[in-house]
């Protein structure tokens, strides 16, 4: 018998999550908002996102830059829990994580010290110790210091941008079309960031090689 594709384990892994992340919600938001209201079944639909993501970190246990990231993402979350309010504040509430993380991306640049960097460093340390030498050893040449404060604006705009448009859609769509629309919106917003990241990477490293400057694998 031939064995499974090595894909195999990455595909049910992304079908476990977008029916954690999409259908989960949505069908426990259907289910329940005639008999227990909009909020407590909003907060109920809620419920699988935040302990997939907090399953995912347990399991990682890793503390590094994109782990307390993510922990932090996991904290603000919890905290629209609290409090009162409509359904639609309710939603308002779970943009704040990305809008605190989208504003100190932009924070992290203006006092010169760039997000990004930490969470590069955090990956080469995960994947090869010759990398994150000689990216630490050129993490003030101009290329890279340049390279990486273009990524770190780009990502903190593309984090408010994508809570701009929530809101608008908050306001705009109904709860149940928002809770299918929402994932999407930031599966894209995080997919796009990531697909610009690589190939601006891509770009500096060929620019850089060109005029002769020293180059890593930030650029």
């Amino acid at each position: 018998m031939n064995s499974l594709p090595r894909s195999t384990p990455r595909l049910a892994l992304l079908a476990l999550d977008l029916a954690v992340n999409f259908a989960a919600p949505v069908l426990i938001y259907d289910r329940m908002h005639a008999g227990w209201g909009d909020v407590d079944a909003l907060l109920a639909s809620s419920l699988p996102p935040l302990l997939w993501s907090v399953g995912g970190f347990v399991y990682r246990r890793r503390i590094d830059a994109l782990s307390l990231i993510a922990l932090a993402g996991i904290a603000l979350s919890l905290l629209a829990f609290v409090g009162g309010g409509s359904a639609r504040l309710l939603e308002l509430r779970e943009q704040m994580a990305t809008f605190l993380i989208g504003l100190a991306f932009l924070f992290s640049a203006a006092i010169g010290k760039p997000l990004i960097y930490p969470l590069a460093r955090a990956t080469m340390t995960r994947t090869s110790a010759q990398a994150l030498a000689d990216f630490d050893a050129r993490r003030d040449d101009p290329p890279v210091r340049h390279t990486i404060m273009v990524m770190t604006l780009v990502w903190g705009c593309g984090l408010l941008a994508n809570v701009a448009i929530s809101v608008a859609l908050i306001y705009s769509l109904p709860i149940s079309t928002y809770l299918m629309v929402g994932p999407i919106l930031g599966y894209a917003t995080m997919g796009g960031l990531a697909l610009w990241t690589i190939l601006y990477r891509r770009y500096r490293t060929r620019h850089v090689t060109r005029d002769g400057a020293p180059t890593t694998n930030a650029t």
